[in-house]
């Protein structure tokens, strides 16, 4: 009898076990469901979640997503999904997880797995990308210039990493950039005036009297040498790969700085020809002797006539044999693509870009590089490898001896020469410019009772035509990433002749930067664009809260229809319409056009949630 009792007693010990392990694999389950989608769940998984959120496949109140539907339906779109926190910063076309996933067969030595490739529709997420925890509204510019709050980019291996370089320095709740990279520990202000003096521009001030505006800063670190640019009217493009310190860029946008993700690898950038004054390298680590020369020459393709190279780089003073090495081949390859000394000093050269094509002509035959052949577009960007040849300058600039711009800024109204490679009149650009200046006054009237004053940094034109949305903006205190689309007129070389900057892109994709990027996005018949693609509009609203920041706002500007369909999302994207109004005033508009202003609502998850503000 005395051995039945711990038979018993075990049984109860393993029912009770059993009964625990049910409860406990039941409470992750219900928590699973409850969470967001997992970080490996894409596209077709993600939306199988919206049964969670919008009831059973016979009652699902989802909204068509084709924007011709009728928009007096009533259907509303509850909610979206909440991507995993781990997530925060996802960029889907430069997303290494999902090189790593798919396999893809690229090349590292060519840098192929720092450019774009975008995941297939069934790989998406279709969530709604969360912001970090405790995330802020982000400081105003122009304070922001010098310090970040630590939570919105909580990634401080950079302070520590290069603390002998003055880049950047953790202070309580806050990131603090002195002005300081790898080349000037003492701020960019004083090496940005010791370039001008090498140059000998008026009173060393790198605008050169408005005759340099446009600037392409590569490996850019945290965009200090653009940031001290700003001062002077000089606008730089600080262009830096998702790398190893992949939140180089990152902080670069969150102080409000122009800045892309992008990298000298196998494509052409995604900028026309003769787009900058200057191009800049501060031991920015590029092999410029690779392949020919072929990334000195993307740059010579990008260069206007007579622009200039900065290169502050050891090879630069020569201090060991392999400097030396590199500063001999450097110095013929650029001899040969008729670049000549500007100036050299201490650790910098500055090359200069001849005017005309004359020196290209007098070269001995067989002489490389080559010329670029007859039939090249030096403008052509979408997806189009660099080559290994040199760009010559048009008939008309190779007469002009210049690009024959006028100086900054008149040259922001002044119709550009390149006007002529559309068809377009001066007075249709004087018309485009007034006629935005006008929709943008409008627009700021709607937008004044819902902002501060300096509630805007960082905008986007998403089909910026011929730029003059963001001309319109000139007396404010902010910037425009002007994108025209990649299958479209490429205007985006009149905007870089208005000394703007921009890109090129597809909307069916997603855009080159990290969330929370922008404070006002500005979407002008966007919508009825990607309509014809056939790509999905839902896509592109989840694009566009990515890359929004909380509190940001949205200029939609579009057909009656457009504005119904983007109604049924804003409750699911954690929008709010702020204001509506008739655009059939404008005589350039049509008729069905409205405009409709949204904002984004600031809202975290249960794991992120901090006091915020």
């Amino acid at each position: 009898m005395s051995r039945g009792r711990p038979d018993g007693s075990q049984k109860k010990k393993v029912l009770t076990s059993v009964l625990v392990l049910m409860l406990i694999f039941g409470c992750v389950y219900l928590y699973s469901r409850k969470s967001g989608s997992s970080p490996l769940e894409y596209g077709s998984k993600s939306l199988r979640k919206f049964g969670s959120y919008l009831g059973s496949d016979e009652d699902t109140d989802e909204p068509s997503s084709k924007l011709d539907e009728d928009g007096d339906d009533g259907i509303v779109l509850k909610s979206f999904p909440v991507c995993d926190d781990r997530l925060s910063e996802l960029i889907p076309c430069l997303d290494r997880n999902l090189i790593y996933q798919t396999r893809l067969k690229l090349d590292l030595s060519l840098m192929e797995h720092y450019e774009r490739h975008c995941p297939l529709a069934e790989r998406r997420y279709n969530c709604l990308i969360p912001p970090p925890p405790g995330y802020k509204i982000p400081v105003k510019w122009p304070k922001s210039r010098d310090e970040v709050w630590k939570a919105n980019i909580p990634h401080t291996h950079l302070a520590t990493e290069k603390s002998d370089q003055n880049w950047m320095v953790v202070k309580g709740e806050k990131i603090v950039f002195p002005g300081g990279g790898t080349h000037f520990h003492y701020g960019a202000d004083k090496y940005i005036a010791s370039i001008a003096k090498m140059l000998d521009f008026p009173n060393s001030i790198i605008n050169n009297g408005g005759k340099l505006r446009t600037v392409l800063d590569v490996g850019c670190g945290v965009a200090s040498f653009g940031a001290y640019l700003l001062s002077s009217d000089v606008i730089a493009m600080s262009l830096a790969p998702n790398d190893v310190h992949q939140n180089q860029i990152q902080f670069a946008l969150e102080r409000g700085i122009p800045a892309y993700l992008g990298v000298l690898g196998t494509k052409r950038l995604p900028y026309p020809s003769r787009s900058f004054e200057l191009a800049h390298c501060s031991r920015c680590r590029i092999d410029w002797l690779q392949r020919d020369g072929i990334l000195l020459l993307e740059l010579d393709r990008l260069l206007r006539p007579g622009g200039y190279f900065a290169y502050s780089s050891p090879e630069a003073y020569a201090q060991d044999e392999e400097d030396l090495r590199i500063w001999r081949e450097m110095s013929a390859l650029v001899e040969r693509m008729c670049w000549k000394i500007a100036s050299k000093r201490n650790q910098t050269v500055i090359w200069v870009k001849p005017l005309t094509n004359d020196c290209y002509m007098e070269r001995e035959p067989g002489t490389l590089p080559p010329l670029c052949k007859s039939d090249d577009d030096p403008d052509a960007v979408a997806g189009v490898n660099m080559e290994i040849c040199i760009t010559p300058y048009s008939d008309q600039n190779h007469k002009a001896r210049g690009s024959g711009l006028a100086p900054w800024p008149a040259r922001l109204t002044t119709p550009p020469p390149r006007l002529a490679d559309f068809g377009y009149s001066n007075e249709m650009f004087e018309r485009d410019t007034d006629v935005w200046q006008q929709r943008v006054e409008n627009y700021w009237n709607l937008l004044n009772p819902h902002m501060k004053s300096d509630s805007l940094r960082n905008l986007m034109d998403m089909k910026a035509n011929m730029g003059s949305f963001a001309a319109a903006l000139k007396d404010r205190d902010v910037w425009v990433m002007n994108v025209v689309p990649e299958d479209g007129p490429n205007t985006l070389k009149i905007i870089y002749d208005r000394g703007l900057i921009g890109t090129v892109h597809n909307w069916c994709e997603a855009f080159s930067t990290y969330p929370r990027t922008y404070d006002l996005i500005h979407a002008w018949t966007v919508f009825s664009d990607i309509e014809k693609k056939r790509c999905s509009a839902v896509d592109l609203l989840l694009e566009m809260d990515r890359i929004l920041r909380p509190k940001g706002f949205i200029i939609i500007r579009d057909k009656r229809s457009v504005v119904e369909f983007v109604k049924k999302y804003l409750q699911a994207l954690h929008w709010e319409g702020v204001a509506t109004a008739d655009a059939s005033q404008d005589s350039e508009q049509d008729e069905d056009d409205t405009v409709f202003i949204i904002q984004k609502k600031m809202w975290l998850t249960s794991e992120s949630f901090r006091d915020s503000e």
